[in-house]
């Protein structure tokens, strides 16, 4: 008899609504031992059936939807959802003239815990949930049917996979190892990628959209870019004619991948694109103290809550270091501010953004909103899918 779940009366109206998480609470009965990711049937408390689902014995969300129709989960399932995705991504790709893009965005578009990049002839594979773990080389075959020509990676070293009872794991899964960084385009903008090495699948795709707009305040302007990684918003913000820009880093590998990128798109002149490793909290604060003065701010630092307990702690350090960029901006200057932060809604970081303007005692206006780009689509069944927001603020 294949395994099933049946859940507490009440609890199946989340997946009325096609939301693809059922919760271990939510459930009142298992049938049979089902394996770490092995995929079951979910019934309501009435015995009607509901969809099919990757059990995770070990995770709070128990199960996580594959289907809500009644087909096998196999090698045709995974080719359907990828070619699907792909399609999705099409005008966006022409458009944006990108070799670099997101594939799969995990819920958003119906693979749980399935995170795929594209960077050139490269897949690079995040795999978080039990039931993408289980289903691997069914994902590998599907990936191969659809991208011939691709090397699949896997970039799984999340510490998140723990709450799934996963060990983290990297390495080929098919073809080459990316041994050498691979250079994508966006907007025209060339970037090296460092897969093996470099942040979550190697680059920060989610921000692209932010920064092309970041040109539209820069040109002739003094810019301070924090946090700045391999120099992403810098590229945009030297493309877009700024006087000169700062990127402050913690990491001497990410600057010098910046500086590789500035070279990469023509951008030499020394006096133009600075690398600094520095601890943007002490620096910001050390700007502050001499009087150092900005035209324009960018700020993009990585995730400050992986879980609501830490959510308070991640306001505190917005909000300071927020404050400290408004200290250091000129008058009539421009603070671009991001969280990544899925835990922090937009309401809640537009208040953080008011408190640190009252703080800094700045009067500052919002100008522009920021998302994440739209190869990281959001179902309208899964508003979870949203997570990065941004704004343009006028600090006066």
């Amino acid at each position: 008899m294949a395994s099933a779940i049946h859940l507490v009366k009440g609890r199946e109206k989340s997946l009325r609504r096609k939301h693809p998480w059922v919760f271990s609470r939510g459930i009142s009965s298992v049938d049979g031992t089902p394996e770490l990711g092995e995929t079951v049937d979910v019934y309501a408390h009435n015995g009607e059936w509901l969809a099919k689902a990757a059990y995770s014995p070990n995770s709070q969300i128990r199960a996580r939807v594959w289907s809500f129709t009644k087909q096998n989960i196999d090698v045709d399932f995974f080719i359907e959802r990828i070619q699907q995705a792909q399609l999705l991504r099409e005008d966006i790709i022409e458009r944006d003239g990108l070799t670099g893009y997101r594939l799969i965005a995990a819920e958003s578009d119906g693979l749980p815990g399935v995170t795929i990049d594209r960077y050139g002839d490269f897949l690079v594979c995040q795999l978080l949930s039990a039931g993408a773990e289980h289903q691997k080389e069914t994902l590998v075959k599907a990936l191969n049917h659809c991208f011939p020509n691709c090397s699949i990676y896997e970039r799984s070293d999340v510490s998140v996979r723990k709450k799934e009872g996963l060990e983290e794991r990297t390495g080929v899964l098919f073809g080459q190892s990316p041994d050498e960084p691979v250079v994508i385009e966006e907007n025209g903008v060339k970037i090296s990628v460092d897969i093996i090495n470099g942040h979550k699948t190697g680059f920060y795709l989610d921000q692209r959209d932010s920064r092309f707009q970041t040109q539209k305040y820069v040109k002739n302007k003094e810019v301070l870019n924090c946090f700045s990684y391999t120099g992403g918003f810098g590229l945009y913000a030297l493309k877009g004619g700024a006087k000169r820009v700062i990127n402050a880093d913690v990491s001497q590998l990410a600057l010098d991948t910046a500086k590789h990128n500035a070279e990469l798109n023509g951008f030499t002149e020394k006096k133009k694109a600075v690398f600094l490793n520095a601890d943007v909290f002490k620096l910001l604060r050390e700007y502050r103290d001499q009087g150092t003065k900005f035209d324009v701010v960018i700020m993009d630092p990585p995730k400050f809550a992986e879980s609501k307990a830490q959510l308070n702690g991640a306001c505190r350090g917005y909000k300071d270091i927020n404050m400290l960029a408004m200290q250091i901006l000129k008058p009539g200057g421009t603070l671009l501010t991001y969280s990544c932060s899925g835990l922090m809604d937009g309401n809640l970081f537009q208040k953080i953004i008011a408190d640190a303007a009252l703080d800094a005692n700045r009067s500052v206006k919002f100008v522009e909103r920021f998302e994440q780009a739209a190869d990281h689509p959001i179902d309208t069944a899964y508003p979870e899918g949203f997570y990065l927001k941004g704004f343009a603020c006028k600090v006066l």
